[in-house]
């Protein structure tokens, strides 16, 4: 299945059923009088989240979603059938937009999640609502509500608790195979990711779930490589993950391209908690490798911790620090009744 996390499309709301203009004409039966029906509401246009989707795929194909039209009124007072809904299923993580991109209408974070989008225009009344004492004979009647058309743009977010960033072939594929079922394509030469992936990675009995994105390179901010059309993904992540490649000769300037590149998309993402690695140690020899951890840390201004995905060297203390900022930012995250209930 292909990936896609971007998505224009068009919706148009069902139009109200006009009402009915009737007169009741039976035998035997002196001034019958208006009775004309009501005309049918439009359908409206929904968004759900649902379960077992990850890509915005679907809405390549179809971009244009139409409810159905109210029936009109008809007479012996009978009111014309609602026009039916139509509902666009989506992804847990889909951000609905408005045509300018900018506007959110809608963030489908949960399952099950709803909301309308284009509201179904009304019935019009028939000619019996107009019967009064001084009209008892009314020749008019309303039409149906126009329904709502409108242009959106559906972007999804993976919802991940930990986002993996580095520079290409930083190791961040191989660290997501290593610590979980996900089988990310892995191989010797740059972008091998070339769009997300998830995988559930476990420790001390917790679960919690990694998204790895295709590497950043210098200038992504403006379009270079595969740019930062990706960031998104990480942007709901409670901590991101930074591999450094201890085998490279510029790990300081690894390590600045990053976080620049992070300070140019903009938003919060810059100032989430972040766990720095030294990856892939298992290259390195124990002179080498303090020499690298030094230049990092240098440049981080704290300590680092080192690993390699390899030989799983380091994996599982990286992981217990991953889970101990999932657990700090929820409880951040939590009211201050809950937190008075909360125990570690």
């Amino acid at each position: 299945m292909k990936f896609l996390d971007l998505a224009k499309v068009f919706i148009r709301s069902g139009s109200g059923g006009g009402g009915a203009i009737s007169f009741r004409r039976e035998k035997y039966i002196e001034y019958g009088g208006p009775d004309g029906g009501d005309g049918g509401d439009g359908g409206s246009v929904w968004a759900e989240a649902v379960e077992g989707l990850n890509t915005l795929i679907d809405f390549r194909y179809q971009q244009h979603f139409f409810a159905e039209n109210g029936r009109p009124g008809m007479g012996r007072q009978r009111t014309g059938a609602n026009g039916d809904d139509i509902v666009l299923r989506v992804p847990v993580g889909t951000e609905i937009l408005d045509e300018d991109e900018e506007t959110v209408i809608a963030d489908m974070t949960e399952v099950g999640q709803r909301v309308c989008l284009a509201q179904g225009g009304n019935g019009g009344w028939g000619n019996l609502r107009f019967k009064t004492s001084t009209n008892q004979a009314p020749r008019r009647a309303n039409p149906g509500q126009e329904g709502v058309e409108r242009t959106i743009w559906l972007r999804l977010k993976l919802i991940a608790d930990v986002g993996l960033l580095g520079l290409p072939n930083a190791g961040k594929s191989t660290f997501l195979a290593a610590t979980s079922n996900a089988r990310p394509k892995i191989a010797d030469y740059p972008f091998t990711t070339l769009h997300p992936n998830l995988g559930v990675v476990g420790v001390d009995g917790v679960e919690f779930v990694v998204a790895d994105i295709p590497g950043l390179i210098e200038g992504a901010h403006e379009g270079r490589g595969l740019g930062d059309l990706f960031l998104g993904h990480v942007e709901r992540c409670a901590v991101l993950l930074h591999l450094v490649d201890g085998t490279s000769e510029t790990i300081g300037q690894d390590y600045r391209t990053i976080i620049h590149e992070l300070e140019a998309y903009g938003g919060h993402l810059a100032e989430k908690p972040r766990v720095t690695v030294l990856n892939k140690i298992d290259a390195l020899d124990e002179e080498t490798l303090a020499e690298a951890k030094a230049t990092l840390e240098a440049e981080v201004g704290r300590p680092v911790m080192t690993m390699s995905g390899v030989s799983k060297d380091g994996v599982t203390e990286v992981l217990r620090a991953l889970r101990a900022e999932i657990d700090e930012d929820r409880l951040r995250h939590r009211s201050p009744q809950e937190v008075e209930k909360w125990h570690p």
